[in-house]
């Protein structure tokens, strides 16, 4: 799996899941980076795939030092 893109932190190390929604196909799960961005990861038959990535906000960043 790939990284994050701000801070580097493993994709397939989830930090904190946010939220599990059941669908038909799977499960849509939320989940927030070290680094603060959101993600929401799609989980089927097929694997897990992260559909979109928010960018961090300013203030964790500042705390991470420009992460």
């Amino acid at each position: 799996m790939s990284t994050c893109p701000y801070c580097g932190w493993p994709d397939d190390d989830t930090y904190a899941v946010v939220s599990r929604h059941r669908t038909p196909d799977g499960e849509t799960v939320w989940t927030r980076c070290a680094c603060g961005s959101l993600q929401v990861r799609v989980v089927g038959a097929g694997g897990v795939v992260i559909s979109a990535r928010g960018r961090p906000s300013r203030e964790v960043a500042r705390c991470e030092g420009g992460a």
